[in-house]
């Protein structure tokens, strides 16, 4: 199977090679333009003064790319492994990273050139245009190079926490619509089309061959107009963020006519080395619930982060809360259902964001109190009954939980209230727990 790779990576790594081809190519043509047509034009300094200022630009740009770059390296590695291990690739596949990169190469690469072309053939004269350029190219250097040390400081936790906060709301915006604007009626009939597709035959099966791979994101649109196109029903058993073993079945087509091209419905499932955060709200509330738990391991007993990350997750939790979650049909232009694909529930959502934490932080009373916050919280905001009683019973096992995890009693009154700061404000009432 031609499965899809992750070309992110190597895409970021054709910036700094861009920035070094242009640098090569200017430095290749414009000092011998500039030589030809505005020979007359010369800087005043001394061919000695500009040699030794061109010489200390180019040496000091190679050690200041050397020295940035390994601070980086640490920075980011120390950080990930803090967080989670997770974090890594997307703290190193920052742009910015690359393109200061490419401005540094670019800076060294012309200063060269220039210094070549300074008292060429014993002329005695130092290139003007050429060596305003390598100063600007300097100045540009000193910018990307505060704007690195702004983006190191950005590894800080709360604003790494702020940062997987706001892409998850941002995949939330684009998944799923808002319950009032969501078409109810559509999606009720997609739902009742979809419970008699089994009674259909299965005329083709997609299976994965391979080392193993994961999901990044569905083309569901191209899967819908394949679909169309043989009058046939696509139902996906392969969810975005599901890792695939060699075998593991992709889809199945349900009736039709012809057969669909394998390589059609291979190139609408993009499979890539690791988790994305396109199309899965489900990995930046894993990357948040990494982070709580490893703020409670032993090693590193940091409850007050775990806390931040419930900021963070509570407030996802409230948006998918009022959100469309029964997103798993997609339909054609006559409205006809076409595709099926595995979503999480609104069970699920909450099992992934609260169920480690609270056993990491089962004798935390920081973090039951501001779990327990959450969820009255949330009780209160979620709009969809079936979801309240959920999340109702989260609470009561909650208080259950506390009364065998904590043994001290008053400690058990404590944590049995509510407190969004973890320990500082305690809020509502207090409930006996129950053992």
């Amino acid at each position: 199977m031609p499965a899809k790779r992750n070309q992110r990576n190597r895409s970021l790594w054709t910036i700094p090679m861009t920035y070094m081809g242009v640098a090569m190519i200017a430095g290749l043509i414009l000092p011998r333009f500039e030589s030809a047509f505005l020979g007359s034009y010369a800087h005043p300094v001394s061919v000695a003064s500009a040699q030794a200022i061109l010489s200390s630009i180019a040496s000091g740009m190679l050690a200041l790319t050397g020295i940035v770059f390994s601070l980086i390296f640490v920075m980011v590695t120390f950080s990930a492994m803090a967080y989670s291990p997770r974090l890594v690739a997307w703290f190193a596949g920052d742009p910015a990273i690359f393109h200061s990169l490419g401005i540094f190469i670019a800076t060294f690469c012309y200063a060269i050139a220039t210094l070549g072309w300074t008292d060429r053939g014993g002329s005695g004269k130092v290139p003007l245009f050429s060596g305003v350029l390598v100063v600007v190219l300097l100045v540009v250097s000193m910018l990307a190079f505060a704007r690195l040390i702004q983006w190191v400081s950005s590894l800080q936790i709360t604003r790494v926490l702020e940062s997987v906060g706001r892409k998850g709301r941002q995949v939330v915006r684009e998944m799923f619509p808002l319950l009032e604007a969501a078409g109810k009626e559509m999606v009720a009939s997609l739902s009742r089309t979809a419970e008699h597709v089994w009674d259909l035959p299965v005329n083709q099966t997609l299976s994965y061959s391979g080392e193993p791979k994961t999901v990044g994101s569905l083309d569901v649109d191209a899967l819908v107009l394949l679909a169309t196109r043989v009058d046939a029903i696509i139902v996906l058993e392969c969810a975005v963020g599901d890792t695939l073993a060699d075998g593991s079945s992709l889809l199945n087509v349900m009736g039709g006519g012809a057969p669909i091209p394998e390589a059609e419905l291979y190139r609408a499932i993009e499979l890539v080395e690791e988790r994305t955060f396109e199309q899965d709200p489900k990995y930046p509330i894993r990357l948040l619930v990494d982070i709580a738990i490893r703020a409670l391991s032993p090693a590193i007993n940091d409850p007050t982060t775990a806390v931040q990350a419930i900021d963070q997750i509570e407030d996802l939790l409230r948006r998918l809360g009022r959100r469309e979650l029964e997103a798993g049909y997609a339909g054609d232009e006559t409205g006809a259902l076409r595709v099926i694909f595995p979503t999480p529930t609104w069970e699920d959502y909450l099992t992934l964001a609260f169920d480690e934490i609270r056993q990491c932080g089962a004798t935390s009373v920081q973090v039951i109190r501001r779990l327990r916050s959450a969820l009255f919280d949330l009780a209160e905001t979620v709009p969809v009954a079936e979801r309240q009683k959920a999340v109702q019973g989260y609470i009561e096992h909650m208080n259950m939980f506390v009364g065998r995890s904590i043994s001290d009693a008053q400690d058990q009154m404590t944590a049995m209230q509510e407190d969004r700061q973890g320990l500082g404000l305690s809020r509502r009432r207090k409930v006996t727990p129950k053992v």
